[in-house]
């Protein structure tokens, strides 16, 4: 009987899948190439692609954190939670569900509140920050603080810090004329253990205090 040829292995060198991986390599290489800049390109074809990718994978960044100037080097894609927390080691800002729904990250800039994980960092560019650590004065704790304390605000403590920025917030922007007012303003901060009464009652007795905060 005549000997019979196995069928070629589609995946082995050179068959039919291989040259299908090749050519798809090849085209995204080739639409990459196509999408990029100019300026890139010819800093590539002057062996310059290494310091290129440098120059896009790290940009420059000035920020200003609790009363401190950093001069820092971050990703484009760093956000101001992340360049927080891992950077700076600020941990007080807390990463709760990273996307801006339960108001954990919240910080103040340029006296604004800010939920950190939804701003990148670059765009802070010159900005003054305010996280839960630059709060306190030395031993004497921020008039928020020492009201959370006095009513009970929290019992985990995760939400904490970014419901005592939020508070503040609320009371500079003029909307703790209530305790449903409160309630209102401080609905974008979520407390998993349930501790809104003693919540609302340290926010509006900081508000008739007349503290400065």
């Amino acid at each position: 009987m005549p000997h019979k040829k196995p069928a070629p292995n589609p995946n082995e060198e050179g068959g039919p899948a291989q040259g299908r991986r090749d050519f798809l390599k090849q085209s995204s290489l080739l639409a990459a190439i196509a999408a990029m800049p100019p300026l890139l390109v010819k800093a590539a074809d002057a062996q310059l692609d290494e310091k290129a990718a440098a120059y896009f994978e790290k940009l420059p960044l000035s920020v200003e954190v609790n009363g401190v100037t950093h001069r820092l080097s971050i990703e484009p894609r760093t956000t101001l939670l992340d360049l927080l927390r891992e950077q700076l080691a600020l941990t007080g800002t807390k990463k709760g569900c990273d996307h801006g729904q339960c108001g954990a990250c919240t910080v103040h800039v340029d006296g604004q509140r800010v939920l950190s994980c939804l701003s990148l960092a670059v765009m802070q560019e010159g900005k003054k920050v305010t996280t839960i650590e630059g709060l306190a004065n030395g031993e004497n704790l921020h008039p928020m603080q020492e009201a959370f304390i006095k009513h009970d605000g929290f019992q985990c403590g995760y939400c904490t810090p970014g419901q005592i920025m939020s508070g503040i917030a609320c009371i500079r922007e003029g909307h703790a004329g209530s305790d449903d007012e409160i309630r209102e303003y401080m609905s974008g901060n979520i407390c998993r253990c349930g501790a809104y009464p003693n919540i609302v009652k340290a926010i509006a007795d900081v508000k008739k205090g007349g503290q400065r905060i």
